[in-house]
């Protein structure tokens, strides 16, 4: 059995997590190994969205980038990911990049949980005022370029979060729904390494920010009275 280990964790609490339905936005850093992950743990229904393809600086930090998948879209190298890993898994794939003109297509279906994983400061906007409207669990993350220490992440309230320029900026984008500042956001709390242009990054602080998000729906679940 795949999932054997995990339910030696979680128990009865096993069937609960099989039957989630979880929705991925950005696949990169992040979203590829909160869903790498979460199909590890036997998840049965995964829904994932992201409008790129994998480019060659992708590969010091995305699950899903090698030399052999460059150039290819990112859903559909993921989806044969996910596949391969839990073959019961439903993938859904969207190659689009959310804006107003189309959320509205990529909420027209039941999750149980929503992991924010995008870039795009506009399009998290969308995403957590939809997702609090319709009373759908997210979490959301944050930066995690230019950072270093893998000790400094956490997960806390949107409205508690320190040193992340992302996070600043949504909370006072947010500030008009109190409710959108209650949600949870993966964060670190360390200093930016430096400024550029560019933006710095590596193999460990976006995977460990996805991982976190993983945990967080895990751990809800297991938390939950049966």
């Amino acid at each position: 059995m795949e999932f054997a280990r995990l339910e030696l964790l979680v128990g009865e609490k096993i069937s609960k997590i099989k039957n989630l339905k979880v929705l991925i936005i950005g696949v990169g850093g992040v979203g590829g190994y909160a869903a790498e992950s979460l199909a590890r743990c036997g998840v049965s229904s995964i829904t994932i969205v992201d409008y790129d393809r994998i480019d060659i600086t992708n590969i010091n930090r995305q699950i899903i980038a090698l030399h052999s998948t460059i150039g290819k879209k990112k859903v559909d190298v993921l989806s044969t990911r996910i596949k391969d890993i839990n073959p019961n898994c439903q993938v859904k794939t969207y190659d689009l990049f959310i804006d107003s003109s189309n959320i509205q297509l990529i909420f027209d279906a039941d999750y149980d949980y929503i992991l924010d994983c995008c870039d795009t400061i506009k399009s998290k906007e969308l995403i957590i005022r939809e997702a609090v409207k319709r009373k759908i669990k997210i979490i959301s993350s944050m930066g995690a370029g230019f950072k270093l220490d893998p000790s400094k992440i956490s997960i806390a309230k949107l409205k508690n979060t320190s040193y992340d320029k992302i996070a600043s900026i949504l909370r006072k984008n947010l500030k008009d729904q109190k409710e959108c500042l209650e949600i949870p956001v993966v964060y670190s709390t360390e200093s930016v390494f430096k400024h550029d242009k560019i933006i710095g990054s590596n193999s460990f602080i976006p995977s460990m920010f996805g991982l976190f998000m993983t945990s967080y729906i895990i751990n809800d679940i297991v938390k939950e009275k049966i």
